[in-house]
């Protein structure tokens, strides 16, 4: 598996063509995103060449308005790893520029689709937009691989509890808090990784040491205790995770720090990654210390019991 970064305008190796490409941004890379790449795996067998996923970095809507620039559902790497997972040979990763997002979908079929990855199938979803200004659709994109003698597959909608799959939704689900939804979606926990910083150390005065994470790059879910996980040096642990700011102690900026339950050492420095495997309760101040470790204890209980009971 190869995955390339490059501009727009210069040729990938001839491995990544004559194969099946699908196309988009995969934020996520959810349930609908990994139906694309089966399609493109399926079509990759029929005309015998690679399936490739092609995406963007950064996004076209941060190079069209840089204030709209929020934080994703995954990093590059973890949607290059997860598209890879998914079924794809390898993975294209296209410098977004003013000229790439000028191009008509005419000349994106034909420079980039064409032109770039020779491609001899296409796979995209139902509401796929393409070209300038998103001017170009599935049907305008069947038409041009008709004219060009690409095999092309619309892959449906995928239905989860009655509504559309999509990385807004997911959004939604974990700004809510609800990262069972959010698991449902994207078929695997959701998850975030940073880099463990020193905090207040107040945690292991009341026999909950913590783990404080710096800034993440990718979405939090909204506030609240959460049931996590995470991996130590290969072992996997269960835990707890306070996501917002500690009323308690008068604290207001929003964080995540999270008790690994079992574990005893220093993790300052090194980079921890989450998963969330549910939510437990909402943030709240407590009259004092001693309330404050009686629901910890609770807390911790319920975690452990969680991530027990999770796959």
């Amino acid at each position: 598996m190869a995955t390339l970064s490059f501009h727009w305008m210069t040729h990938p190796p001839a491995a990544l063509t004559g194969g099946a490409v699908t196309v988009g941004n995969f934020d996520g890379v959810h349930l609908g995103h990994q139906a694309l790449v089966a399609g493109a795996r399926r079509w990759a067998g029929r005309v015998g060449g690679p399936a490739v996923a092609v995406t963007f970095d950064p996004p076209a809507a941060v190079v069209l308005d840089p204030a709209s620039r929020r934080l994703p559902l995954a990093t590059l790497a973890d949607r290059v790893g997860w598209l890879t997972a998914a079924g794809a040979d390898h993975v294209a990763v296209l410098q977004t520029d003013a000229g790439l997002l000028s191009l008509t979908p005419e000349a994106f079929f034909e420079d980039v689709l064409g032109g770039l990855f020779r491609a001899r199938a296409v796979v995209e979803g139902y509401n796929f937009r393409f070209g300038r200004a998103r001017a170009g659709d599935t049907a305008r994109l069947r038409t041009l691989c008709e004219g060009a003698g690409v095999a092309f597959e619309e892959v449906p909608a995928r239905v989860v509890r009655g509504e559309v799959v999509s990385s807004s939704r997911v959004r939604a689900a974990l700004q809510r808090g609800d990262v069972a939804e959010a698991r449902e979606l994207l078929g695997r926990p959701y998850g975030v990784a940073a880099q463990v910083v020193t905090g207040a150390k107040r945690g292991r005065t009341i026999g909950f040491p913590t783990a404080n994470l710096g800034a993440t790059e990718t979405l939090l879910p909204g506030d609240g205790v959460y049931a996590v996980r995470a991996t130590v040096a290969g072992k996997r642990y269960a835990g707890a995770a306070n996501v917002g700011p500690n009323p308690t102690f008068g604290e207001l900026a929003r964080k995540i720090e999270v008790h690994l339950i079992g574990f005893a050492g220093d993790l300052y420095g090194t980079r921890l990654a989450v998963e969330f495997v549910a939510r437990l309760r909402e943030t709240r101040p407590f009259a004092g210390v001693e309330a404050l470790v009686e629901q910890l204890t609770a807390d911790v209980i319920t975690a452990n019991r969680a991530c027990e009971e999770s796959p």
